[in-house]
């Protein structure tokens, strides 16, 4: 996997030294697939035809990026990369394209599913402000060169004053496409190259589909911060390991108290620490494997919530 490091960039006014702060966020993305025929489902059905035994959805693949359109695109040809991937499901030409694409800064690929419906999850999902684009795609099996995408789509909002500038949580309607590279209206894998190439168009009411949408995909955003000059952000809470197995290190902070919550808001465990001391050792090995919150109450007043993830 590809990362960037982002740096500080600082100029000069006079004798005073500034910052520009740039904020990442943590989203999880999930894609919920409904593929389903019309006669199993006449009112959500995607497909007049029945699906294949085998159907199956090849592993979710997710850059982030800072360019529109920079990986696929409707009316354009398909990367090899991503005839790879409508055709056979195999995300390792795209990958190399995407670590040799100066424009991205990861790629990121997720699990399979094995059934034409179900949901397909990748967490915490680290996107910078200077890539905020983000591009997916998974092949719709076992088809010609079909699949589903999303390209190019900004998780910043615009207003800085929610959530630091990223959106929050929202969903997509998902439609299929042809990759424009291999012939075939049926649900197989056995068709000839399309000769001459063709572009990336959408399957929508086109056989043998209808209209209606083929899954949605969600993007949850769970937390951001705003970058800031490396003496303040030394002060900022640090909770490690995380994932955890359960020993958990709370530093840079003088805490009153420590919450630990579930993801639905259930109130697990209270620890009383007011203690003049920056750092903190919880044993949270009781805990059961999961996703957590804890909330960090300061001895100044201040609070903070944080994800941890025991093991």
């Amino acid at each position: 996997m590809k990362k960037t490091t982002f740096l500080l960039y600082l100029s000069a006014l006079l004798t005073v030294n500034f910052s520009i702060a740039q904020s990442t966020a943590i989203y999880d993305v999930v894609f919920e697939s409904v593929w389903e025929s019309v006669e199993n489902n006449p009112e959500q059905g995607i497909s007049i035809i029945d699906l294949p035994s085998n159907a199956h959805w090849s592993p979710l693949v997710l850059v982030t990026h800072k360019t529109v359109n920079s990986f696929w695109m409707l009316g354009l040809q398909a990367s090899a990369g991503m005839e790879l991937i409508a055709e056979e499901g195999d995300t390792s030409i795209f990958e190399n394209e995407v670590n040799a694409n100066a424009d991205a800064n990861q790629v990121i690929v997720g699990s399979g599913l094995n059934s034409g419906k179900g949901t397909i999850a990748i967490n915490n999902i680290e996107v910078s402000e200077d890539f905020p684009l983000m591009t997916l795609a998974s092949m719709i099996a076992p088809t010609p060169d079909w699949f589903i995408g999303v390209n190019g789509e900004n998780l910043r909002s615009g207003n800085p004053n929610v959530n630091d500038g990223w959106k929050g949580t929202y969903s997509l309607d998902l439609y299929p496409y042809d990759a424009g590279t291999e012939n075939g209206d049926m649900y197989s894998v056995s068709n000839p190259e399309t000769n001459p190439i063709g572009v990336i168009s959408s399957l929508s009411n086109i056989s043998p589909f209808n209209d209606k949408k083929i899954g949605t995909i969600t993007f949850i955003y769970d937390s951001s911060t705003l970058g800031i000059d490396t003496d303040t952000a030394q002060k900022k809470p640090k909770i490690y390991p995380n994932p955890s197995q359960g020993h958990v290190t709370i530093a840079n902070v003088k805490l009153y108290s420590v919450e630990v919550y579930s993801v639905i808001g259930k109130l697990i465990d209270n620890f009383k620490i007011n203690q003049n001391n920056e750092t903190t050792n919880l044993n949270l090995s009781h805990l059961k494997r999961g996703v957590y919150f804890l909330n960090l109450n300061e001895l100044n007043g201040g609070n903070h919530t944080h994800k941890l993830i025991i093991d």
